[in-house]
């Protein structure tokens, strides 16, 4: 018995836009169904906050019920409407109605779950300083926790001064010109590698590679990796950059040489050939400068001072440590420059 083939047309240009119209529309309507539910819950979280802080201030309320409130709130709610009312919620969002008593202040494009990470910072200026940064670079709640816990906010201010600090807290970190993109320390504590291990500069190398979503994020805005062990043929010999990237919003290369110890004169030097070969060779009329980032465990800041004196490449010296830094120590050496200027 002959077997009945069926025949398909082949999709006309009417069609292909018929199946790309509807398909759209329904991405746009889940979308749009996704940002509906987070704006209801905020709101919700916000008024929850704000009814139990006015409760509280209600004539001797405070008093009669304690520490207890909460926990019979959060009883009598989990009876009533189940799960999402734990005692731990309940304060975080008493402290989300406190930390922004106006409701216009609070930016929908992040989460609840952002939030409650955010509402974790001890610190104003650092926790507002995150929630523009996760907006501004669309973190995930992941990568959120991730840079909290790097201590990133330090990081940065404490290579600025006050007013650089009080500006990045509200602008987040603006990158305009090569020194802007520069951490000390980068922390690199994804790569696994134990802090105290003797390891080969190709090892740390390898574990950046394969854990380059993270080291990206690590970088921060506008970096794309280009190449491992970027080969610069220079006369008869052969010498290789062990990381390349272009940084979209400076529109330059930026070449990162890594060091297991600490960073010696002569890797200043070598990065510097590095930059005059990529300026000659490599670089497009319409490309910046580019800028070179010698990374390594340790550096002696007057012994790289004398080793740049005279350069006219944009280069820098910079650490990494493989280890979530002391938070507490950074945040004390904030405090001294806030405090003193």
């Amino acid at each position: 018995m002959n077997e009945l083939v069926v025949i398909t047309p082949e999709p006309t240009q009417e069609y292909v836009s018929l199946v790309s119209h509807i398909a759209n529309l329904w991405e746009d309507a889940r979308n749009n169904a996704i940002t509906a539910v987070n704006e209801s819950l905020l709101m919700a979280s916000w008024e929850t906050g704000q009814y139990i802080v006015e409760f509280e201030q209600e004539g001797n309320a405070k008093a009669r019920y304690g520490e207890r409130l909460l926990v019979n709130l959060s009883k009598d709610l989990t009876r009533l409407r189940g799960r999402g009312f734990s005692r731990s919620n309940l304060t975080y969002m008493r402290k989300f109605y406190l930390a922004f008593p106006k409701c216009e202040t609070i930016s929908h494009k992040l989460t609840w779950s952002h939030y409650f990470e955010l509402l974790k910072c001890d610190d104003s200026l650092e926790m507002q300083f995150y929630m523009v940064q996760a907006i501004n670079e669309g973190w995930k709640v992941k990568e959120l926790k991730r840079q909290i816990n790097s201590s990133l906010f330090q990081r940065l201010a404490l290579s600025t001064d006050k007013e650089g600090v009080l500006a990045m807290s509200k602008q987040g970190h603006v990158v305009q010109q090569p020194s802007d993109i520069i951490k000390d320390p980068y922390v690199l504590e994804f790569t696994g590698l134990p802090q105290r291990k003797r390891y080969k500069e190709s090892e740390l190398e390898t574990a950046l590679k394969a854990n380059m979503e993270q080291f990206l994020l690590e970088l921060g805005r506008g970096f794309a990796f280009i190449g491992r062990q970027y080969d610069i043929p220079i006369g008869s010999r052969r010498f290789k950059v062990d990381l390349v990237f272009y940084h979209a919003i400076l529109k330059c290369y930026v070449l990162i040489d890594l060091k297991r110890a600490e960073i010696k004169h002569g890797d200043i030097g070598q990065m510097n050939m590095y930059l005059n070969y990529f300026k000659t060779e490599i670089c497009q009329p319409d490309d910046n400068p580019p800028i070179g980032i010698v990374l390594g465990a340790k550096k002696d800041e007057l012994l790289m001072e004398y080793a740049m004196d005279g350069i006219s490449n944009q280069l820098f010296a910079a650490r990494y440590q493989l280890y979530l830094p002391n938070k507490e120590e950074l945040q004390a050496q904030l405090n001294y420059i806030i405090d003193n200027q």
